[in-house]
């Protein structure tokens, strides 16, 4: 399918990337994996789309024939390829991208449905979790994917708090979500979530840091019978009181990417009003600045 691009976020890693040193990518690259597109030109017996349709892009590649694809989650692959890593992404005027790979999300702001991608990462997240109505959450990192993952958390009725050591960013979220903010660096921090939660620690928490320190640390800040999801991802060995983790029988577990299931719900969550993109937004550029925008960020 050949798209014309309409709108591409600039997440983190494609201002690493960008210098040409970011580990998993492969090089010459052109970067963009955040994507909005309209459909220009279709293949051969494609009966479910149409020209003029706006999609958003799932980078996400599989072989559809590994056991992790057989099983229904493409999104670790064991061949997995992502648009904008491992192939061209969509920092470019037109893309072609696979059939399977693409959303139609006719009734939202093409800068919205870029950021379905990075949501989608935080939904896949919540989904890994189990989240119930009702459940008491603790999402740890207020970074893009953190706010994804409080976001939507919140949207299916659970109560959330959020924290993070950064003023700004404790702000940010009580500004656009609402939540209940908390300092992990305060010394009274495992007093004051369970003050939150009626006495009780977290039910379930996300980590969105990928920071070593505050993923260690996770065990101690769930209930007996509780769940940590990692979505931040830490490039080392993790530590944490294996006595601890036993008695309270906790469940662990990693989540990575997302699914065209994950999509799809981000996608309707935005067409329903329930999720909004100007959480995520900071700044807007020209494409034709691009170039020199990267430089200045990774700079």
């Amino acid at each position: 399918m050949l798209i014309k691009i309409k709108a591409v976020g600039i997440c983190g890693t494609d201002i690493h990337a960008w210098g040409g040193n970011q580990p998993f990518f492969s090089y010459p690259r052109v970067l963009g994996h955040e994507i909005c597109g309209e459909i220009i030109g279709l293949g051969k017996n494609i009966l479910n789309l149409k020209s003029g349709q706006q999609v958003a892009v799932i980078p996400y590649v599989a072989c559809r024939h590994c056991p992790a694809c057989l099983s229904g989650r493409t999104n670790c692959c064991e061949n997995i390829s992502v648009i904008g890593v491992h192939r061209d992404g969509g920092f470019s005027e037109y893309l072609c991208v696979p059939v399977n790979n693409l959303l139609v999300v006719d009734d939202v702001d093409p800068e919205a449905v870029a950021l379905i991608e990075p949501f989608a990462i935080s939904a896949h997240a919540v989904r890994r979790a189990a989240i119930q109505p009702g459940d008491q959450v603790l999402v740890v990192g207020a970074g893009p994917i953190g706010l994804g993952a409080a976001a939507i958390a919140k949207a299916d009725g659970a109560q959330v708090v959020v924290a993070d050591t950064s003023p700004a960013r404790r702000d940010h979220v009580a500004q656009h979500l609402g939540l209940t903010t908390l300092d992990p660096s305060d010394p009274l921090f495992t007093e004051q979530l369970s003050a939150t939660f009626d006495g009780s620690l977290a039910q379930k928490v996300i980590d969105a840091t990928g920071n070593q320190q505050a993923m260690n640390n996770t065990v101690n800040l769930i209930r007996h019978g509780g769940s940590i999801i990692f979505v931040g991802l830490f490039k080392g060995e993790l530590q944490f009181s294996d006595p601890e983790f036993h008695k309270k029988e906790t469940t662990m577990m990693g989540s990575r990417n997302a699914t065209e299931e994950d999509f799809a719900k981000v996608g309707r969550l935005m067409t329903e009003g329930k999720v909004t993109a100007r959480m995520m937004l900071t700044h807007r550029y020209d494409f034709k600045s691009l170039a020199e925008i990267l430089r200045k960020r990774r700079d």
